[in-house]
């Protein structure tokens, strides 16, 4: 939808490169998003359908479907970091993009 776009075309690219980051990170729930960013779920999807290449694109759906972590509603209570306690800090985003 219309604003939907202009939500999505508002970021910065520093701001676009983090919503990704944050997507892509397992313990990182959509709502973290929305909250930070105003995008919901289905916002995400069309900036990570846009911004990525189609495999890419693909890979991160069929990873994030089902994924419990990524909706708080369908967390496990016992999960309470957004990063899993063995990731490192990611300094730049190394996702390929288009």
């Amino acid at each position: 939808s219309k604003s939907n776009m202009n939500k999505l075309t508002l970021l910065s690219e520093s701001e676009t490169d983090r919503v990704i980051e944050m997507a892509w990170e397992d313990r990182t729930p959509f709502e973290a998003i929305e909250t930070q960013f105003g995008l919901n779920e289905k916002d995400v999807i069309e900036l990570m359908r846009r911004e990525m290449k189609t495999g890419s694109f693909r890979l991160w759906r069929a990873r994030m479907r089902g994924r419990e972590t990524k909706h708080r509603l369908k967390r496990d209570k016992d999960v309470t970091r957004f990063k899993c306690s063995q990731q490192r800090a990611i300094t730049r985003n190394k996702i390929a993009k288009r």
